[in-house]
């Protein structure tokens, strides 16, 4: 985690492709933004004008199938999550996203495509200090017998997944990441979207999927991987929620100092639980980049270290 000044791109850079629910093709281009702008997207090809948009929490009007922002005129952008997952994790604090569609295209069903397009426009540093959401005490939320659960953390952001899916195939999964630029390009932006087989009739029938293929997804039946080309990694499925999570957390606006506990969650649980945590203004407070570092500093000395390491930040569940 980089606690100094505020990052933007240096020039613009496009990615072009479909989108997986509507399966028209899209343009997207990552461009600069000024301190402070956090992620702008820009609808542009609209009859008479363009649309902006904050990326925030308080703009998500939709998570069933997809994370999908909108405002008072209605829904603006859908499946935002990827990309947005791709400039937080590569450290990027303000940036303009400009599309020409309704849906942010799906690439091969991960981040990689938006990193190599951050890289190929240039990361700069901006003038001001970068500014945190430092979690203060745990709120948690639960959707059935699925929770998401923010807690203080000193190291930065770390995200602690859990999946658990019927399909043998994948059964249960955990993957805990410490987020940083290196850390997000190697270890998840490469993990691609999953689904099952048996459900693609139903989404078809309800006007989602229609970009969805093996190109672009991990696609299971009840026996076995159905991509001729396997797994990236070898629990690509949790991986790919950890990258979700990013995204969806992105939507707080800046980077989040705390950790993120979620078991068997998903986009709506996700905002749920980030929209909980900035609803109570005792469980957070917004700190600058040098502010940032000493509280992290004191938190090490203060909670000692083991074996060489910090000592985690909460142990697991004894209820």
């Amino acid at each position: 985690m980089r606690f100094g000044r505020q990052t933007t791109l240096r020039a613009q850079a496009t990615v072009s492709g479909v989108g997986v629910h509507s399966g028209s093709a899209v343009n997207l281009t990552l461009g600069p933004a000024s301190i402070d702008a956090g992620f702008i997207f820009i609808r542009s090809g609209l009859e008479g004008r363009d649309r902006e948009i904050r990326a925030t929490a308080d703009s998500v009007i939709a998570t069933e199938f997809a994370t999908v922002l909108g405002d008072r005129e209605g829904p603006f952008v859908s499946t935002a999550e990827h990309v947005l997952a791709a400039l937080r994790g590569m450290g990027i604090d303000n940036a303009t996203i400009e599309i020409d569609g309704p849906e942010v295209p799906i690439m091969d069903g991960s981040a990689a495509a938006f990193v190599r397009a951050i890289e190929q426009a240039g990361i700069v540093t901006q003038s001001a200090p970068r500014r945190f959401i430092q979690v203060l005490k745990p709120v948690k939320v639960a959707i059935g017998d699925s929770f998401g659960e923010f807690r203080p953390y000193a190291g930065g952001f770390r995200a602690e997944v859990g999946i658990d899916f019927t399909n043998p195939v994948i059964g249960r999964q955990s993957y805990s990441f410490d987020l940083s630029p290196e850390g997000f390009r190697r270890e998840v932006s490469r993990a691609r979207t999953f689904g099952f087989m048996n459900d693609v009739a139903r989404l078809w029938s309800q006007g989602f999927s229609l970009g969805a293929s093996f190109e672009n997804s991990v696609v299971f039946d009840d026996e076995r991987l159905l991509n001729p080309e396997g797994l990236r990694y070898a629990d690509e499925c949790v991986r790919h929620k950890v990258l979700d999570v990013i995204g969806d957390l992105a939507l707080a606006g800046r980077p989040l100092l705390g950790a993120y506990r979620s078991f068997r969650g998903g986009h709506k649980l996700n905002h749920a639980a980030l929209t909980a945590l900035l609803a109570d203004r005792t469980a957070w407070r917004v700190v600058e980049g040098e502010a940032a570092r000493r509280s992290r500093t004191h938190a090490d000395v203060g909670r000692g270290m083991v074996g060489g390491m910090v000592a985690p930040a909460y142990g697991p569940d004894v209820s």
